[in-house]
């Protein structure tokens, strides 16, 4: 079956900062109208608009709870303004530090209602409306290195993004004969807000323990996602691609470690 390309009309979830912005002003870049959320940061996504329209596309803003059952509207709202859907990056989410023995029930609901439920949700509607399309498109699952590994006091965080992490390869196994790929990104340590870092410190911060000795930038995970938009990835489905400057190979060295000692035998 031959897989189209899916149309330059993209909807990239929390894109009022870090990883979903550069995203989305990534893939304007390369010719995507792009549809946008936010949950609380308002201002932060009318930057990332005038941005996407400096580049001369179109961009819509939406406000999105993911924890709602209803959040899945925003796809419709969106691909209706775009006039229609070929790329949903499902980008936006959440994270905690609490061991599992203070770990509160409402913290857990919350964090896989953002981190799982949302993102299926939105999956779920965007795929129906690619199929309806009829020529196929692309869902990207922004998941983490701990989709794959875990970490201590993030229980609820690490089992959300593994269980996103196996909704993106149920998707990618149902979806294929649409001619839809879908596939998850994985990064590492990211220089964002949400590790309390701005995009400069990318390449400022030492991290002796990573093969790379630096946080990563949010345009190198962008560019993996524009990767996965774009008719190069046409043969890619089901995978799930770290962006951790190595990080993940030294989860049997211990990736905390000030020193540089793990690269001696």
């Amino acid at each position: 079956m031959n897989i189209p390309a899916p149309e330059r009309l993209a909807i990239v979830t929390g894109a009022d900062s870090g990883i979903g912005k550069a995203t989305a002003e990534v893939l304007a870049s390369e010719g995507f109208d792009v549809g946008i959320t936010f949950h609380t940061d308002e201002a932060g996504a009318r930057n990332t608009r005038d941005g996407i329209e400096e580049r001369g596309q179109r961009c819509f803003v939406v406000r999105q709870d993911l924890t709602s059952p209803d959040t899945a509207d925003v796809v419709d709202t969106l691909a209706e303004k775009l006039g229609g859907l070929g790329v949903l990056v499902n980008n936006a989410g959440t994270g905690h530090m609490d061991r599992i023995l203070d770990l509160s029930y409402d913290t857990w609901r919350e964090v896989l209602a953002t981190d799982l439920e949302g993102p299926f949700l939105c999956a779920q509607r965007a795929a129906r409306r690619m199929i309806a399309g009829g020529r196929g498109g692309r869902i990207i699952n922004v998941t983490s290195v701990h989709e794959h590994i875990p970490r201590l006091g993030a229980a609820a965080y690490c089992s959300a993004k593994a269980g996103l992490g196996m909704l993106t390869k149920c998707l990618a196994l149902e979806l294929g004969r649409h001619g839809i790929l879908v596939n998850a990104i994985a990064p590492g340590e990211i220089s964002t807000p949400m590790t309390g870092m701005d995009e400069s410190q990318a390449y400022r911060e030492d991290r002796p323990g990573n093969p790379v000795g630096r946080p990563g930038h949010v345009n190198e995970v962008a560019s993996a996602i524009a990767f996965l938009a774009s008719p190069r990835s046409s043969y890619l489905t089901g995978g799930s691609i770290p962006v951790d400057g190595g990080l993940m190979l030294m989860a049997a060295h211990g990736h905390d470690m000030a020193g540089e000692s793990w690269r001696e035998i």
